[in-house]
């Protein structure tokens, strides 16, 4: 530790300034902005307590009372009490208020926890208890404090002063470092690498998950081999209970054997966990100040208990202040606590960030200094924040998450349980247990293992949660299938896309290693473990998806197969959209009935066929016409619009008239009458009853249809297309009607055409009434 200096308290508000002294660490913190500011190693700044009158004590009677009245202070974010025994410990209550550097604003006073529950084992070589304090505060930025500590007896622990941590910007110079020391972001020989990005800013809300960096490398697929076998007997409720007593083997008049603690060089091998691995950020990333670590880390064989703990403070923080309060943290267990480190293995905040804590590798066994008597063998966790109290939040679902994933993880590496039980054994008494053995959930709370209230109230509720769900991580994928496949249309079973697909499944909280999105019996894709959907594009043809799961211990499951075939080609029209006239009647309006014609085919399914205009109709994908009308000499764009299974599609389209001519235009040859009435086109209409007597149609188009009178006594004709006998036509009908369209001819262009109508001379029946033609231009 470094020397401290003693300076006048003229650096203070000038509040009684001869009963106190100012302890400074270090260098003052820089005001010069976040983008140019330099190294600023954090520091502890300390004043000495001072004996209140019952004016300053809020009258508090007989008890003793010490403090400080309300003061300005160098910055600080952090802060506890500490005094000069560390065996001893405060009958009382510690209450401070903080002033705010941002606002000046006073807060509300705020109590302390009297006494830190977070502690090193006894003997332990690298925590020796410097002072006894209390557990730290975060407070935020400020820079006044207020603070007094009521005795409920006569007498306070002596030396009795208040520290204030500046847990500085997290960034150094090349930092110095005690001979043989070991940095706390370099694993050793074996271990899996914890580098990671820096964590993001928190969410307006509650974060998800999905706010924690992107999952580590998979682990090896190997099965582990655990040091030691922890119990794997599931607790009798989910309910957390209280430690059981002492087994019978467990004599309080026999010393228990310590467990062994080794060295990084006589550590076994990690072996590969039987849970992933979460995203951890490292001592690097949050700041932490290697060259106060002076020794370097303790082992234990292995690692097959997690205690769960709250470091207590405010809950309101940002999560982009994650790393200074875990700098403040570190900063008041080594200048403070007097301990080698920060005390945590692991500590998580409410977005669901994991960060390293102590030093020594993520994935060895580190003896840490959080729960006394119990230390070895076990790794602590702590969530930032605090959950005891009614007013206070219940923890996150992200932090719930990342907990029970830690856990998961840290215990897999010796192959535990996490809803089973363990033995450890406790070796000097810890004011809750004597020395023997003692069963407890592999995951279990602060308070379980010591007298104290950590991990609060509603943290320790959701033990149980984070027991099953932990649970979960460390279950091996037995079954698997899709349950999406987006970007593709299914017909029948199989999947049409034009090139890209997204694979959906349901994310598992397993202990898997990877997936794999296996196509034609490759691997194409090896999404993360935490992952749900995979996006892959396929080549043109037919093709066989599957999606693979790879357990950690080697196993695998694979999905159904999925047949998908990829189409980038658009069906085709032949021949394209045209336009005929039909068969039926014509309206005395002059609306004329007209036919769409087409043909529509493709390469590997056609799925739609739909009329766009003039109206919007869908069809059967094997129909080659639409009848419709249309207007005497209106224009329109006639559009068919064909879609494949993949999506892909053509329009075809066209713009065409259809017109009317009256038989007044007809040229005439023999005898033939007129005559009128409301049911004939423009009024009139032409016949005879005179064998070969013609009339004939001159028009350019591409579609033509001859319009008569039907009745009983209506005969025959013969048409004659450009001079060319085509057809004979017998108008008879069994009932009269009129403007019938009874004859038609189409062409694929438009050209100057002649249509002539001969009378047969049918017997008894002669008459051949025209009233003119309908075509298409």
């Amino acid at each position: 530790m470094k020397r401290r200096m003693i300076v006048a308290l003229s650096t203070i508000a000038p509040v009684a300034a001869a009963a106190v002294a100012f302890v400074v660490v270090s260098g003052p913190s820089s005001t010069a902005s976040p983008a140019t500011q330099p190294p600023a190693p954090g520091q502890v700044n300390t004043l000495a307590l001072r004996d209140l009158p019952s004016g300053e004590s809020g009258g508090s009677g007989k008890r003793s009372v010490q403090g400080l009245p309300a003061a300005a202070t160098k910055p600080f974010s952090l802060l506890g009490v500490s005094w000069d025994n560390a065996h001893e410990a405060i009958d009382g209550a510690v209450e401070v208020r903080t002033r705010a550097a941002a606002s000046g604003t006073w807060s509300s006073w705020r109590p302390v926890e009297a006494e830190s529950d977070d502690l090193p084992d006894a003997g332990s070589r690298t925590d020796r208890q410097a002072r006894g304090a209390t557990a730290p505060l975060w407070v935020g930025p400020s820079n006044g404090v207020e603070v007094r500590v009521t005795g409920k007896s006569h007498t306070l622990p002596r030396g009795l002063r208040l520290e204030l941590v500046d847990p500085g910007n997290g960034k150094r110079k090349t930092g110095v470092r005690a001979a043989g020391a070991q940095l706390g972001d370099v694993t050793l020989a074996g271990a899996v690498s914890t580098t990671e990005p820096d964590a993001p800013a928190d969410p307006a809300s509650e974060p998800s998950p999905s706010t924690v960096d992107t999952p580590p490398p998979a682990e090896p697929a190997t099965t582990p081999t655990p040091a030691t076998q922890p119990a794997t007997t599931p607790a009798a409720t989910p309910t957390p209970t209280p430690p059981a007593p002492p087994s019978p083997s467990a004599s309080p008049k026999t010393t228990p054997t310590p467990t062994p603690k080794v060295t990084a060089k006589t550590l076994a091998a990690t072996p590969a966990s039987t849970a992933p691995r979460p995203a951890i950020k490292t001592r690097a990333s949050w700041g932490a100040d290697e060259s106060l670590v002076t020794d370097p880390p303790e082992y234990a064989p292995t690692v097959k208990e997690v205690f769960v703990h709250h470091t207590d403070g405010v809950n309101t923080y940002s999560c982009a202040d994650s790393p200074a309060i875990i700098r403040g943290i570190m900063l008041y267990h080594v200048k403070t606590n007097g301990w080698n480190d920060v005390g945590y293995n692991f500590l998580v905040d409410k977005c669901g960030t994991i960060f390293e804590g102590r030093a020594g590798g993520i994935d060895r066994p580190v003896i840490g200094a959080h729960t006394l008597g119990f230390n070895t063998s076990s790794s602590g966790i702590a969530l930032l924040g605090s959950f005891n109290e009614a007013s206070d939040p219940a923890p996150s679902t992200a932090a719930l998450e990342a907990i029970s994933k830690l856990a998961a993880w840290k215990l897999g590496l010796a192959g535990g349980n996490p809803t089973g039980k363990v033995t450890l054994t406790i070796t000097a008494d810890n004011g809750k247990f004597k020395p023997g053995s003692y069963s407890f959930n592999t995951i279990s709370g602060h308070r379980d293992g010591y007298a104290t209230a950590c991990p609060g109230t509603k943290l320790y509720a959701a033990l149980p949660t984070i027991r099953t769900t932990a649970k979960q991580w460390t279950t091996p994928v037995t079954s698997l299938a899709l349950s999406t496949i987006t970007g593709a249309t299914k017909v029948g079973s199989t999947y049409y896309t034009k090139g890209t697909v997204s694979l959906g499944w349901t994310a598992r909280k397993a202990a898997l290693l990877r997936y794999e999105v296996v196509v034609d019996g490759k691997v194409v894709s090896t999404p993360y473990t935490t992952a749900s959907s995979a996006s892959v594009t396929l080549a043109t043809g037919s093709h066989k998806v599957q999606l693979r799961a790879v357990n950690i211990n080697g196993t695998t499951a694979t999905s159904p197969t999925y047949t998908v075939v990829t189409d980038k080609t658009a069906p085709t029209f032949s021949p394209q959209v045209s336009l005929g006239i039909r068969s039926g009647t014509v309206a005395t309006t002059g609306v004329m009935p007209v036919s769409l014609r087409w043909k529509a085919t493709d390469n590997t399914l056609l799925r739609s066929l739909k009329v766009a205009s003039p109206s919007k109709v869908t069809l059967s994908t094997t129909a080659t016409s639409w009848a419709y009308t249309s207007k005497n000499q209106a224009w329109n764009t006639w559009s068919v619009t064909a879609a494949d299974a993949a999506g892909n599609s053509k329009t075809s389209s066209v713009t065409q008239s259809a017109a009317l001519q009256y038989e007044s235009s007809a040229k005439r040859v023999g005898t033939w009458k007129t005559t009128t009435s409301k049911s004939y086109l423009g009024g009139s209409i032409l016949y005879s009853t005179a064998k070969t007597a013609s009339a004939t149609y001159t028009f350019t188009g591409r579609s033509v249809g001859l319009i008569v009178k039907r009745a009983t006594n209506t005969g025959a004709f013969t048409v004659y297309v450009d001079g060319v006998k085509t057809s004979t036509v017998d108008s008879k009908a069994s009932a009269t009607s009129y403007r019938n369209i009874v004859w038609t001819k189409s062409w694929t262009s438009s050209a100057k055409h002649t249509i002539k109508i001969v009378v047969a001379g049918t017997a008894g029946r002669a008459t051949v009434a025209t009233d003119g033609i309908a075509y298409v231009k």
